[in-house]
């Protein structure tokens, strides 16, 4: 693809190169730049996409790692179209002592939950913990009581493609050089985010099989269903194979 009259201004978009790891496919429109979220044979639907980071708050409330049960529910349900992934999806982890994620998506429906288009709740035996997609979150006793508000400057947006939490995107980014640096300690490990978005594919897998998975609570891996198992790892466009 060449853009501009000028040969200096000319650019050339490599099909290809941007496939990355994917086995390679003829192009198609409706894909480049953002939209490959919706295809499994690029993306991993909206629970990798928005889901990751809430779920990753989720769990570092809970303090919990590896689920042992994972359902998904959902499907295209509003939209008719080439895209593959859900446009409606309510994903739910157990973690086998008394804690529990559950995940909703609804990438066609825009009604605000709590006032917010994105964020999470804590629901805890003592307490509630309201957060709206940024920096803000309120505080609620047992009997509702609003115990605690915190304001932040940031405010997110759900339908930005390019950072929908608004700057704090800076935060993480500051952090990652300063560690490099040696003057801080990182904030979200690899180690830490491997488990969060193990979540997330893990309900996509239960959603693609329509079935229950029973995980191993010490690493996650999915238990006697060889159907599952075989979307552990997808196939990878040679030359692109990852070192285990």
């Amino acid at each position: 693809m060449l853009a501009g009259d000028d040969p200096k201004w000319q650019c050339r978009f490599d099909f290809d190169l941007w496939q990355g790891p994917a086995p390679r496919m003829p192009y198609q429109s409706n894909l480049v730049h953002y939209n490959w979220h919706w295809f499994w044979h690029w993306g991993t639907s909206e629970t990798c996409n928005n889901g990751t980071h809430e779920i990753d708050c989720c769990r570092w409330f809970l303090d919990v790692e590896y689920a042992t049960k994972i359902t998904s529910a959902g499907g295209r349900y509003a939209f008719t179209d080439d895209w593959q992934t859900p446009d409606t999806q309510i994903a739910s982890f157990e973690f086998g002592n008394n804690k529990a994620i559950t995940w909703e998506g609804r990438s066609c429906n825009v009604f605000p939950v709590e006032g917010a288009g994105r964020g999470f709740i804590i629901y805890g035996d003592k307490g509630t913990l309201v957060n709206d997609g940024n920096g803000d979150y309120k505080i609620f006793d047992e009997k509702n009581k609003l115990i605690k508000e915190v304001k932040s400057d940031v405010k997110a947006d759900p339908n930005n493609p390019v950072s929908a939490s608004g700057n704090l995107d800076l935060y993480h980014f500051q952090n990652f050089i300063q560690s490099i640096r040696g003057e801080a300690k990182l904030t979200a490990p690899v180690n830490e985010a491997y488990k969060s978005v193990l979540l997330c594919l893990l309900a996509n897998i239960a959603q693609r099989t329509g079935k229950t998975l029973h995980c191993n609570p010490e690493n996650g891996h999915i238990l006697d269903d060889t159907a599952a198992t075989k979307l552990w790892m997808r196939t990878y466009e040679k030359g692109w194979e990852p070192v285990v």
